[in-house]
């Protein structure tokens, strides 16, 4: 997890103006939120938490001191607006969340998008019937046209003593090799120039996934060579020093895969 931002969004139930734009708009500084919702659904942003009708609070539970900035800003926006709801990492964390658990509209945990949002919903309908499907197939894009982030797995099986990610995210889970393909190609079509591939352990992707006949394609290497066919930068981050790792040093020499290693050093 490259970042311990805990950033919160606040909620305005709309209301109408000339130019009837009142959607909603948000911003979440985290990776695992950029599909976070489609701006089809009637709310909009509201930069005060005292003038909204509801708070989201997006937690981090990484470090000792995102979890006390986490849980000041659960206290003040539930003293100052009193409708929050709280997702992210810490919501997994039931021994530090539970005293808010009949104070709060609901509690959910990273990557829970759909849980978040009928509950916003339900709090403030804004269609006739419910929403079942609230993500469209693109997502909503939070960073500029030319890049984009692409998440291959969550989690990670590793037991390093300095981290907690394996508890927060749990063990390594990766995505199906087609679906990131597939919406590696929707992105490049809709403009990205750059994919950022991300994860907890990015070299480890595929080694969950049950063998098929086809036992290759449950490889990070055969994935970039994948990547590297779609003609934008690719940009590996959180790589770490597995044996296959060096197959993928002549995709780089290949101009496949950009020169480049984000590598954590604890």
């Amino acid at each position: 997890k490259p970042y311990l931002l805990i950033n919160h969004a606040y909620f305005s139930y709309p209301s109408l103006s000339k130019t009837n734009s009142s959607k909603w708009r948000l911003y979440l500084d985290s990776l695992s939120e950029e599909k976070f919702l489609s701006e089809q659904h009637g709310y909009k942003i509201n930069k005060d938490h005292r003038n909204a009708d509801l708070v989201i609070v997006n937690t981090c539970g990484f470090i000792d001191s995102a979890k006390e900035e986490s849980i000041n800003t659960i206290s003040s926006s539930l003293n100052e607006n009193g409708k929050v709801i709280i997702t992210g990492c810490l919501g997994k964390d039931k021994k530090t969340i539970k005293k808010f658990e009949d104070k709060v509209l609901s509690i959910s945990g990273p990557s829970e998008i759909n849980k978040v949002l009928r509950t916003v919903q339900k709090v403030f309908p804004q269609q006739k019937k419910p929403i079942r499907n609230f993500l469209s197939p693109t997502g909503i894009k939070l960073t500029p046209k030319h890049y984009s982030y692409l998440k291959i797995s969550e989690g990670c099986n590793h037991t390093c003593k300095f981290c907690i990610i394996p508890n927060l995210r749990g063990k390594l889970k990766s995505n199906n090799i087609d679906k990131i393909m597939n919406e590696a190609k929707l992105l490049v079509e809709n403009g990205t120039k750059e994919l950022l591939i991300i994860s907890q352990d990015t070299s480890a992707f595929g080694i969950d996934l049950k063998l098929t006949k086809n036992k290759d394609k449950t490889n990070i290497v055969v994935l970039c060579k994948l990547l590297g066919e779609l003609d934008v930068w690719i940009r590996l981050h959180y790589v770490y020093p597995y044996p296959h790792v060096s197959n993928i040093i002549p995709l780089m020499a290949e101009n496949k895969l950009l020169p480049y290693l984000d590598i954590p050093f604890q």
